[in-house]
C-alpha cells in the first residue's frame, strides 16, 4: 500500500498540516521543518495524490512524456510536436523513455509524478491491460495515450487506426500480385500497436482469399537482424515471401540491409512495406514505402487535449476525449508488381 500524509506527519514529527503546507506552500515551512518533512518523504516513498482542489492548487504548468524509445524517430516527431504545442500554451516538458520494457512504465510515470507534472502523455505497450493506466485512473490524473488505439476501454488517446492503416498497406500490395506476404514485427506482447497491425494484415489477406503467412516476430523493435532460420528459407526463391510487411519503418530499413547482405534485391526480389512514414525513409534507395502517420500532429492534439482536461475542469479532473487521426500510403520505389519468374 502505498504510504499516506498521515504516515509522513508520523515519521516527521510533525502535524499533518504541516505536511499539507510544506507541498502546497512550501516558502510557509521553516527550513528545519522542511527537511525533516522531505526526509520523512524519501524515506517513505510518499508522493502525493494529485486530485481535486490540491491538483488546481499545485499546478506546475509542467506535463510528462512516456514514449518506448527516442531512437525511433516517429517518437521523436511526437515529442516534437508536444513540444511546440506546449510552448504556445506556456508548459514545459519532462519525458522518460522506458526501451520498451513494460516494467518500467510504472516507475518512469511515478517519477513524474514526483516532479509535479499536471499530466501526462504516454505510450504503453498494452492500453487494454495497463497497470499503470489503472493507477492514473483510480488517482485521476488526467493523461492522454499517443500511438496507442484502446479497443475495448475509454481510455483517452490520438493516434491513426492502426488497423485499417495495416489493412490498406497490405491491400495495396494485393493489388500488386503479391500473393505471399509475410509480416515483420517487434514481440506482439510488448506493442499493442504492432499487434493491431497484425490483425490488419490479416483481414486483407483473409477477404483477398489468401493464407496469411505466420509473422516473424523479432526481440527488437527497431534496428534488429532476422533470425538464421529465416535467413536460409530466404534464399529460397519458393519460400521467401514476395513482399514483408513490416510494424515500423525501422525495422524495414534493418531487414532492407539484411535482404542486401544475403545478395537479394528490394524490391527486384523481395518487396519492402513499412509503417510509420519517417522522413528517413524518403532518403533511402530505394525510397521505402510506407504507411505515413502525422507523428507531429499527434503530439501537438496530445499536448492541446491533455491541456484541456487539466484546465477546463470544475473539481480538477477531467477525462481526456480520444481522437483518430488520418493515415495515408506512401508509395516508394522498395515496392513493384510482382511478377513471378519462374
Amino acid at each position: 500500500m502505498r504510504p499516506s500524509i498521515k504516515q509522513v506527519a508520523l515519521e516527521a514529527g510533525v502535524s499533518i498540516a504541516t505536511v499539507s503546507r510544506l507541498l502546497n506552500q512550501p516558502d510557509s515551512v521553516s527550513v528545519d521543518t522542511a527537511s525533516k518533512v522531505n526526509q520523512a518523504i524519501e524515506a517513505l516513498g510518499f508522493r502525493p495524490n494529485f486530485t481535486g482542489r490540491n491538483l488546481r492548487a499545485g499546478r506546475s504548468h509542467t506535463v510528462g512524456v512516456v514514449v518506448p524509445t527516442l531512437s525511433n524517430t516517429v517518437f521523436a516527431q511526437c515529442l516534437q510536436g508536444i513540444e511546440t504545442a506546449a510552448r504556445q500554451r506556456d508548459y514545459s516538458v519532462m519525458f522518460s523513455a522506458t526501451e520498451y520494457r513494460q516494467q518500467d512504465e510504472a516507475a518512469a510515470v511515478e517519477l513524474l509524478l514526483a516532479h509535479r507534472v499536471d499530466g501526462v502523455i504516454l505510450t504503453v505497450a498494452d492500453a487494454e491491460a495497463s497497470t499503470t493506466l489503472d493507477v492514473l485512473d483510480r488517482e485521476r490524473i488526467p493523461y492522454v495515450l499517443v500511438y496507442n488505439q484502446p479497443q475495448q476501454s475509454t481510455r483517452p488517446s490520438v493516434s491513426v487506426d492502426n488497423h485499417a492503416a495495416a489493412y490498406d498497406a497490405v491491400t495495396h500490395l494485393i493489388k500488386l500480385g503479391h500473393r505471399r506476404i509475410q509480416m515483420l514485427a517487434g514481440q506482439f506482447h510488448a506493442s499493442d500497436r504492432a499487434l493491431q497491425r497484425y490483425h490488419g494484415y490479416l483481414q486483407a489477406m483473409q477477404q483477398h482469399g489468401l493464407p496469411p503467412l505466420a509473422p516473424i516476430e523479432v526481440a527488437r523493435h527497431t534496428y534488429t537482424s532476422l533470425a538464421l532460420e529465416y535467413l536460409q528459407t530466404f534464399r529460397d526463391p519458393l519460400q521467401r515471401p514476395s513482399a514483408l510487411f513490416c510494424s515500423n519503418d525501422l525495422l524495414a530499413l534493418s531487414v532492407m540491409r539484411d535482404l542486401r547482405a544475403l545478395g537479394l534485391r528490394v524490391p527486384d526480389d523481395v518487396s519492402v512495406m513499412g509503417f510509420d512514414g519517417i522522413p528517413l525513409g524518403e532518403l533511402m534507395d530505394p525510397m521505402l514505402s510506407s504507411v505515413e502517420q502525422p507523428s507531429e500532429q499527434i503530439g501537438g492534439l496530445a499536448l492541446r487535449t491533455l491541456v484541456t482536461a487539466i484546465e477546463e475542469t470544475q473539481d480538477g479532473y477531467q477525462a481526456a476525449s480520444s481522437h483518430i487521426l488520418p493515415h495515408t500510403v506512401r508509395i516508394g520505389a522498395s515496392v513493384k508488381p510482382f511478377t513471378n519468374p519462374l
